[in-house]
């Protein structure tokens, strides 16, 4: 069973950074399409960024429009990490952000696997930007 617990949340002002990390256990990030989403009050849960490792060299990522070129998704596969480093944030960001997984054999291209298919959620961390 993989179980998924963020960190790095917090306050900051506009254009200021973050980065967020997903403690992994139980299972190597290898062959699961790990994602982190985003949900604002109000507003439905959406996909930020994903990464697909399809071996300790080689791995493939993908992300919103919104945030390309200001977040980069990685990992640390020997601590079982998945990070999320966010510039330039915007007020509009705010949101809980969560990592999750979708497991090996969960269909289709890790970018373009539905919200149904990843299984395994974290709890969320509060990312707040203030103007």
């Amino acid at each position: 069973q993989l179980q998924l617990v963020e960190s790095g949340g917090g306050s900051v002002q506009a254009g200021g950074s973050l980065r967020l990390a997903c403690a992994a256990s139980g299972h190597t990030f290898i062959k699961y399409c790990m994602g982190w989403f985003r949900q604002a009050p109000g507003k439905e849960r959406e996909r930020v960024a994903t990464l697909y490792t399809g071996s300790e060299t080689t791995y493939s990522t993908n992300y919103a429009d919104s945030v390309r070129g200001r977040f980069t998704i990685s990992q640390d596969i020997a601590k079982s990490t998945l990070y999320l480093q966010m510039n330039a944030l915007k007020p509009d960001e705010t949101a809980m952000y969560y990592c999750a997984a979708a497991p090996p054999g969960s269909g289709g291209y890790c970018h373009s696997l539905g919200e149904a298919a990843f299984a395994y959620w974290g709890r969320g961390t509060q990312v707040t930007v203030s103007s």
